[in-house]
């Protein structure tokens, strides 16, 4: 448990992480599109202006132009060419007096794929263009060579994607070192929790097995009595209480190596069916099974047989009179499926994920009529949890499944 939440808090960090990283170099990116795109169109349309060259050094664009700064450099620094075109989209003549790395015919075929674009504005591989319509017919074609700004654009945002992975990266060595002394505190709250429970426990033995003890001597002196009778019950309740207290903390705890064991899952599945087979029959329900063979599983044995008893116990208890229980254990991929299904009316879907709560119980007085602590399931998930699988359950058509997926690896 304890290195699945290491695990949860350092994939959350890093999801938290990336994702914010992920957004900034997505805005830093498309930012320094629209600044350049919007730089090329203001140029453009300053050569459209001024039939095709620029205006004398020193004009400037208000902040809305993103400050557009002509200066004697610019028509140096800028390449572009100027076709005038017939109303038949025809090629008047071509200027290519600012353009050194385009000839007449490479010009050409690049007005045709401005014309093939049929845009007034776009991009034709690095050229960004514009076309503007002449009152006596026909139009201009204004073609930038944008591939510096293009370049520039990349550039940044090839490095602030570096940047984002190496920070990322940082990051990830630094909470992968001090994840541990993150959650050293809830540690060793839950470690102080489960110590508390089983020195209770065991301290609550003691006066429970007094009382049971005088219980029976007072029996032994009056006789059959109702009262003594209740008491008896009550701390046979809370003698399986406590047990299962116990077994629900031990379960919760770090899988020692010692313990660990390669083990036959269809034999334990099996076991419990020929053990839960006469309690069903004796209720009036259907116990069927469908068990494959070979199923090897590695873990703690003594879990699992704690797993399908609380699986199947639960089943038989919930069970609608004359309903069938159904088992299932079989391999899907490198896990270990286990589904227990039965017929159960009145389940509330919105309750579901609250059945592995400790001392959840759905029905109060049906748990109570069948000895039901709110214990078992909590119980169930913690082993399934302890060997780095996953429970869950649902209800289809009045029909409850709780299914196991536990990794063989253990």
């Amino acid at each position: 448990m304890i290195r699945s939440l290491r695990r949860k808090f350092i994939l959350l960090a890093m999801a938290s992480l990336i994702g914010t990283m992920i957004v900034l170099c997505t805005a830093i990116g498309i930012v320094s599109h629209c600044v350049t795109v919007g730089r090329m169109d203001r140029a453009i349309s300053l050569l459209h202006q001024n039939g095709g060259s620029f205006l004398p050094p020193g004009l400037r664009f208000d902040p809305s132009d993103f400050h557009f700064q002509v200066t004697p450099e610019t028509p140096f620094e800028t390449r572009y060419f100027v076709a005038e075109l017939t109303d038949r989209q025809e090629i008047r003549f071509v200027s290519l007096e600012h353009i050194a790395a385009l000839d007449g015919e490479t010009a050409a075929d690049t007005i045709r794929q401005v014309i093939e674009t049929g845009k007034t504005r776009g991009y034709v591989e690095h050229y960004r263009f514009g076309v503007f319509p002449k009152e006596e017919g026909g139009s201009i074609i204004i073609v930038l060579d944008c591939f510096l700004q293009l370049q520039a654009a990349n550039n940044i945002l090839r490095i602030c994607v570096s940047v984002a992975l190496a920070c990322a990266l940082t990051v990830f060595v630094l909470i992968l070192l001090l994840s541990r002394r993150v959650i050293r505190p809830f540690v060793e709250n839950l470690e102080r929790q489960r110590q508390f429970v089983t020195d209770a426990s065991h301290e609550l033995k003691t006066p429970l097995a007094v009382l049971r003890a005088d219980l029976g001597l007072l029996e032994d002196s009056l006789g059959e009595n109702k009262w003594l009778e209740s008491a008896q019950a009550q701390i046979v309740r809370l003698d399986r209480l406590i047990k299962n207290l116990v077994e629900l903390a031990r379960t919760e705890e770090t899988i020692r190596e010692d313990a660990v064991a390669v083990f036959s899952v269809s034999e334990i599945a099996q076991a419990n069916v020929d053990a839960f087979q006469p309690l069903a029959e004796a209720e009036g329900k259907i116990l069927k099974a469908k068990i494959a063979a070979g199923i090897n599983l590695k873990g703690v044995q003594d879990n699992f047989f704690r797993l399908f008893s609380i699986l199947l116990d639960n089943a038989v208890k919930y069970c609608d009179p004359q309903g069938t229980i159904n088992l299932s254990v079989f391999q899907r991929g490198r896990n270990v499926c286990i589904c227990v299904s039965n017929p159960s009316t009145g389940i509330d879907p919105a309750q579901l994920s609250r059945y592995f709560d400790r001392f959840y119980r759905a029905d109060s007085s049906r748990a109570r009529s069948t000895g039901g602590y709110g214990i078992g399931l909590s119980t169930a998930k913690a082993i399934v949890t302890r060997h780095r699988g996953r429970i869950a359950n649902h209800y289809t058509d009045g029909i409850i499944t709780f299914t196991a997926l536990i990794p063989q690896a253990g």
